[in-house]
């Protein structure tokens, strides 16, 4: 085994031992902070937090989503633009929770994914109850073109 000159001889450790942890972590770290950042930002937009991301990203987003499945009815505009906006929001909350587990956590930890999957659509789901109640107690209006004319 090749030893490192000015390292104690007790502590047996080798050059390539060495050499790997040390030039690989810091650049694995940074891309894992920027990976987490990324999917912070991203899950911030989808998520039910950010009070102005309904209007630009999921309306749209579920509108869409609710536009390809018309293809097959048109019935199907209205409830799968609800479940297009419901998926919106989980997938923005659980962007939130890898994100933020990136960037937060120091040392890896065991995750619970069905635990925390099962948070994420329990959480949106009660969101977008409230929405639908918001809705048939007419304190907000569904836009326009969602409405089914037939």
């Amino acid at each position: 085994m090749n030893k490192i000159p000015g390292i104690s001889p007790n502590l047996n450790t080798t050059l390539e031992e060495i050499e790997q942890p040390v030039l690989l972590q810091p650049s694995i770290k940074i891309w894992k902070k920027l990976r987490g950042g990324f999917f912070l930002v991203l899950g911030y937009l989808l998520s039910p937090l950010c009070w102005w991301n309904d209007l630009l990203f999921n309306l749209p987003i579920a509108y869409f989503f609710g536009y390809l499945c018309s293809f097959m009815s048109p019935k199907l505009l209205l409830p799968c633009t609800i479940i297009g906006y419901w998926l919106s929001n989980i997938i923005g909350i659980l962007l939130m929770q890898f994100g933020s587990v990136d960037i937060f956590q120091k040392e890896p930890k065991e995750r619970n994914l069905k635990k925390e999957l099962f948070n994420t659509l329990v959480s949106s789901t009660v969101y977008t109850l409230v929405i639908i109640f918001l809705i048939q107690l007419k304190i907000i209006d569904i836009p326009i073109g969602l409405i089914n004319n037939s």
